[in-house]
C-alpha cells in the first residue's frame, strides 16, 4: 500500500531555511512525479512545484520562483522540497502527492496524498 510521509516541517523565522521530505514507500518512485502543494491560512490548496520521473521540474508558483527547489532521490525513494529564503507568507500546510510520470498543479491529477506538514514562518 502506497503511503507517503512528509517530515520536515516546523517553525523557522523570516529569511530561514527548511527541507521538506516526501517519502514514498510500497513501490519505486522512478517512474512517477510528485508534486509539492501548499495551503495557507483561509486559501485554497495551490501547487507549487512538481518533478516528473525524468528529474524535470515545473514551477506553478511565481511567489516561490528561485527561492525553492525539488529534487528527487530515486535510491531513498524520496523528493525533497528545499525551501529558502522564507517569508511569512510560506506559512501554510504543505502536501505532497504522487501521479503517474508527468507534472501537474491539478489536485485532482493526483492519487495518492501525503498527510501534510506544517511550515511556520515567524519571528
Amino acid at each position: 500500500q502506497l503511503q507517503v510521509v512528509e517530515p520536515g516541517g516546523g517553525l523557522v523565522q523570516p529569511g530561514g531555511s527548511l527541507r521538506l521530505s516526501c517519502a514514498v514507500s510500497a513501490f519505486t518512485l522512478n517512474y512517477y512525479a510528485i508534486g509539492w502543494f501548499r495551503q495557507a491560512p483561509g486559501k485554497e490548496r495551490e501547487g507549487i512545484l512538481c518533478i516528473n520521473s525524468n528529474s524535470g521540474s515545473t514551477n506553478y508558483a511565481d511567489s516561490v520562483k528561485n527561492r525553492f527547489t525539488i529534487y528527487r532521490d530515486n535510491a531513498n525513494n524520496t523528493v525533497y522540497l528545499q525551501m529558502n529564503s522564507l517569508k511569512y507568507e510560506d506559512t501554510g500546510v504543505y502536501y505532497c502527492a504522487v501521479r503517474w510520470r508527468s507534472c501537474s498543479n491539478h489536485r485532482a491529477d493526483f492519487a495518492s496524498w501525503g498527510q501534510g506538514t506544517q511550515v511556520t514562518v515567524s519571528s
